[in-house]
């Protein structure tokens, strides 16, 4: 699995941040959300794909390994 994320697009409203903290965080100065894992490990993939589901800015672009 590989994570990117477009902060230019993201709205701040931490909702992955709430599903999966191990993976995303938030800047402190404006929400934008920062990428703590590109590769997160198995047990932290369903966490990372619903985060990026319920992004409401589609700002988490989640590409699973081939």
């Amino acid at each position: 699995m590989n994570v990117t994320v477009d902060e230019d697009k993201c709205c701040g409203a931490g909702q992955c941040v709430l599903i999966a903290p191990e993976v995303f965080d938030q800047r402190d100065d404006d929400g934008i959300v920062v990428l703590l894992d590109g590769t997160p490990p198995q047990d932290q993939r369903t966490a990372t794909r619903e985060a990026a589901a319920v992004c409401p800015a589609a700002a988490i672009n989640v590409v699973d390994d081939a």
